[in-house]
């Protein structure tokens, strides 16, 4: 499989595009009438300001502070890339705050403190406490980190974490819970060799003896040796805690007869000699990064013993602080917690282990494109796992809860994980799993209109994502002289670049060409023109040919138009069983409508079709179908003969006997509203409808638009299902992340 490759182009436009960043805030009451206004600010808001000056608690109540997290840093550690000061560090923070919203809907705002003074930084912090829930520190050099986190962690009665410190120890932590399990060890028992002196390396060792490892089995080490007791030389209260009591004095010493390296150092510094050295069954958490202390295949050339864990995606079990910081923050912030302690740590990093051990969801397997099965390289949470936001707050909130921690203790813990549960976008784990199942297709994947930026960026990310091949159908030097002028030179050479007088295969287009369509008012030389000069016929006739898997068109022609073209090669109209769905994503919720490109005036037949197919794209889409025939009225009322078809069109999936649910005819509110829809206790629906089957073409158009313009809806769409090859077509107002998304089903056959 291809692996992800991400250029500085790439990186600068997807922070520069749709607008600078990566968040924006957006308001959660009406702000349209005076009578919003006087209530939002003057004088209605005086109201909720008395109550907060009588009560203080009430500030979680009439405010956002209860789900608001500052993440601060002053740049002086950022990433691997060292003290790029304040500025230079915004984006790593917006970064950060957008991981809170992504996997926990936690709130979050970047602040950077432009000073390099610990009390600075700890008065400028302290100020803002009444406007945040919780304090999240990043890349603050060591040691002025422990500083300033354990002062703030005095002065303040709001969580202070910093992440660096406690997120790799949480991860680390309930890896190393699960690698010992499987290695039949004990943590009271086993020898730790930690490489890093640092913030994470110091942190790791705290949480790992508060949970029971003993202080002369861990051995510290950094860029001198090992830390021991009579130490003098680069030496700090912080590492001085840590000295142990051992005549070893340098890292392979230390490393001989271990049972668990955990290195948060650099590249390289662990040797395969080290590893031969270590005990049976041993453990190694290679996390430096980018690159780790030695690599997994380096180790299993030696030992095919040990557990390997790293801090990489490309790898098995990766020590993802994401894993951890944002649920910690979920279960302290729903408890207004006074502080995240070491017990709320150590239930994370249980639960973290608990649930690696439990039966892993289809979904989770089909986002990764392999079964994940607890074991030598599963031992870790993978970080898209849907069940982390429901197993892993209410944790750590006990926890929190038992330990006196908790403002406000959960009363009922069952109702909490439920409404946990319905926090988080099913659209992104939706949209996930279509590009792992993309990746691992591997599909070769045409793009009919290289003369298009949009079009030539979509298959640069398409290559470069590691999806497949991305075949440009058009003028090479054009392809070129557009690439470079995009700032994309160095993909000049990646791209497969393609037309009608390059191939080597026009006379068997034409030939098979001219088999279709000599009966339908063609001759020669029309099928020569559509063949060599018609570049989406030219791209179908490839695809027909095997040239290709899979084929995108559309960006710059009418979609009716290119349908059209595309029937010369491929059977795609309604009587041959050709469907137009489109995917609606708005406020977590995805809802389908059908047909919105092929049928112009369905009748009750056609319409059950657009039912059944809609039904197949969503399931691969990962849903459970629910069909809804919509009209303007609901179970016959108002009689209309133009609604006659919409009350037919159940009927017929009836006699089909079909294996989803289906009801109608019913109006939008109806099929989509749980409450309008229990007016109706007879309907056959169990939840709120996916699918919605509208009357005709032009309805299922404007509700698209409608919901695009109007409400900001993520659309893909439509999506051409009944056609023997993969063909999608986007819109000619398709964005470059349309034309990706719409390749990326294209790759996965949903269809």
């Amino acid at each position: 499989m291809t692996k992800s490759r991400i250029s500085r182009e790439d990186a600068l436009a997807f922070h520069l595009e749709p607008t600078p960043g990566k968040f924006e805030i957006t308001a959660t009451v009406p702000m349209t009438t005076q009578r919003d206004l006087s209530l939002a600010y003057s004088p209605g808001v005086a109201v909720p300001c008395e109550a907060i000056h009588a009560a203080p608690e009430t500030a979680y109540d009439y405010t956002n502070k209860g789900n608001l997290v500052a993440v601060i840093s002053n740049g002086t550690a950022v990433l691997g890339l060292g003290n790029l000061g304040a500025l230079a560090s915004k984006p790593v923070m917006e970064g950060k705050s957008v991981l809170f919203k992504r996997f926990a809907d936690v709130n979050s705002i970047d602040i950077e403190l432009d000073t390099e003074d610990p009390e600075k930084i700890i008065e400028a912090v302290r100020l803002m406490g009444p406007t945040f829930g919780g304090i999240n520190l990043e890349d603050i050099k060591a040691p002025e980190c422990f500083i300033i986190e354990q002062r703030l962690k005095e002065e303040m009665d709001i969580p202070v974490f910093h992440d660096d410190q406690h997120g790799t120890a949480v991860i680390c932590a309930a890896g190393l819970i699960n690698a010992l399990h499987i290695s039949g060890k004990k943590i009271e028992e086993v020898k730790i060799v930690l490489n890093g002196a640092g913030a994470a390396g110091i942190a790791c060792l705290e949480l790992l003896k508060a949970m029971g490892a003993r202080h002369d089995n861990c051995i510290m080490c950094d860029t001198k040796g090992v830390i021991y007791q009579g130490r003098t030389e680069g030496m700090n209260q912080w590492k001085s805690a840590h000295a142990a009591t051992t005549e070893a004095r340098t890292l392979a010493e230390a490393m001989d007869g271990a049972d668990v390296f955990l290195g948060v150092s650099v590249k390289g510094a662990v040797t395969q000699e080290m590893v031969k050295s270590m005990a049976p069954n041993a453990v190694i958490f290679a996390m430096a990064n980018p690159d780790p202390e030695i690599t997994p295949e380096e180790v299993h050339e030696v030992r095919e013993d040990v557990i390997v864990a790293t801090g990489r995606s490309d790898y098995p079990n990766q020590v993802n602080n994401v894993l951890g910081f944002p649920y910690l923050f979920r279960g302290a912030l729903d408890i207004h917690a006074r502080a995240i302690n070491d017990e709320m740590k150590i239930a994370c990093a249980e639960a973290l282990a608990k649930l690696a051990r439990l039966d892993v969801p289809d979904e989770v397997a089909m986002a990764y494109g392999r079964a994940l099965t607890f074991g030598r390289d599963y031992i870790i949470p993978t970080p898209f796992d849907p069940r982390l936001i429901h197993v892993i707050p209410p944790a750590v909130a006990r926890a929190g809860m038992e330990t006196g921690a908790a403002r406000r203790p959960i009363v009922d813990m069952e109702a909490y994980e439920h409404h946990l549960k319905s926090r988080m976008d099913p659209t992104a784990s939706i949209l996930r799993g279509l590009n792992a199942r993309a990746r691992k297709a591997q599909a070769r994947m045409i793009f009919a209109e290289g003369d298009d930026p949009r079009v030539l960026r979509a298959a640069v990310m398409y290559q470069r994502s590691g999806m497949g091949q991305a075949i440009v159908v058009g003028r090479e030097p054009e392809v070129n002289q557009l690439l470079t002028s995009l700032g994309l030179s160095d993909a000049v050479g990646e791209l497969t670049v393609t037309n009608a007088a390059t191939t080597q295969h026009l006379e068997s287009y034409k030939s098979f060409l001219y088999g279709r369509l000599q009966r339908r008012g063609h001759d020669s030389q029309d099928v020569h023109r559509l063949a060599a000069r018609d570049r989406h016929v030219f791209s179908a006739l490839m695809l027909a040919h095997g040239h290709g898997d899979a084929m995108i068109t559309g960006a710059t022609r009418k979609s009716a138009h290119v349908m059209e073209l595309i029937g010369h090669v491929f059977d795609a109209d309604a009587e041959h069983g050709a469907v137009g769905t489109t995917a609606i994503l708005h406020k977590g919720r995805i809802v389908l409508i059908g047909d919105t490109l092929v049928h112009e005036w369905p009748d009750e037949n056609d319409l059950a079709d657009i039912a059944e197919r809609s039904a197949e794209v969503a399931r691969d889409l990962g849903l459970e179908p629910r069909v809804a025939f919509v009209s303007f009225s609901t179970f016959g009322y108002p009689v209309s003969e133009r609604a006659e078809k919409m009350h037919l069109a159940p009927k017929v999936l009836e006699s089909r006997g079909v294996d989803f649910e289906f009801e109608g005819e019913m109006t939008v509110d109806v099929a989509l509203n749980t409450k309008s829809r229990a007016h109706y206790p007879f309907s056959r629906l169990t939840g709120n409808a996916n699918i919605l089957v509208v009357p005709a073409r032009h309805s299922a158009s404007i509700s698209v638009k409608l919901l695009q313009e109007m409400a900001g809806a993520t659309v893909i769409g439509p999506i051409l299902s009944g056609v023997d090859k993969p063909v999608q077509i986007c819109s000619t107002g398709s964005t470059v992340n349309d034309i990706l998304n719409m390749a990326v089903l294209a790759a996965c056959k949903v269809k």
